[in-house]
């Protein structure tokens, strides 16, 4: 996106270019099942090439990030502080990055998830996803909650998709410890050097969920003030 697109998006709402930096690194972690699926089946021309695509994706992310720290305004007629929109722009970011990071290594070590814990695996990337796809729900919101000078209906709708957002992530903490634990029954049959790395991915994965409700947890900063 251009530097004239974004100013054109200021233009409209200096809260508007929030809402397509989120669905821009949501896309990106909608990549890592499909990413996964390939390293299950050893496809790793495949995952290589969805590893690309996060890649790319996640730049053009932080090149929005970089545009709204460039072009948001600064004055007095901002209906948010200024310091709050760059916090949240920095936290949805981090959603990006840690997409790219857990297909690099992964790839990397050519690391695969074991068919005794995939299932268990899948299920908390499916549900950490839950979480990225919550939060852009509710910073897709911000428009309307502009509108309605953050008061009324709009702001318990968003209160609501916020506290559903926290129940996501406390869901992924318990499926973390199940899924650890299961890893842990499993090191005597793995290299113990790829059990080490697949403890990190599955750290890496949980903090997917733990960065959307961060997300969630900045907006509802935004909203209390």
């Amino acid at each position: 996106m251009s530097g004239n697109t974004i100013l054109g998006v200021f233009a409209k709402s200096p809260l508007k270019p929030l809402e397509v930096h989120i669905r821009k690194v949501s896309e990106c972690a909608q990549l890592l099942p499909s990413f996964f699926a390939a390293a299950t089946e050893n496809d790793w021309d495949k995952a290589e090439q969805i590893r690309k695509n996060i890649s790319s994706i996640e730049r053009e992310a932080d090149k929005m990030k970089r545009q709204i720290r460039m072009e948001l305004p600064g004055g007095i007629f901002m209906p948010v502080q200024r310091t709050d929109v760059l916090e949240l722009v920095s936290q949805q970011d981090k959603i990006a990055n840690k997409s790219k990071d857990i297909a690099g290594r992964m790839l990397g070590r050519k690391l695969t998830i074991p068919a005794e814990i995939s299932p268990l695996f899948n299920d908390l990337v499916t549900r950490c996803i839950d979480a990225i796809v919550k939060s852009a729900d509710a910073i897709n919101e911000l428009d309307d909650l502009l509108e309605t000078g953050f008061r009324g209906r709009e702001v318990k709708q968003v209160d609501k998709m916020i506290n559903q957002l926290a129940k996501i992530e406390d869901d992924t903490d318990g499926m973390q410890i199940v899924l650890r634990q299961s890893l842990m029954d499993l090191e005597k049959t793995l290299n113990p050097i790829d059990v080490m790395f697949l403890y990190q991915i599955i750290e890496w994965v949980g903090d997917l969920a733990d960065i959307a409700e961060r997300v969630g947890a900045r907006l509802e900063i935004m909203l209390a003030r």
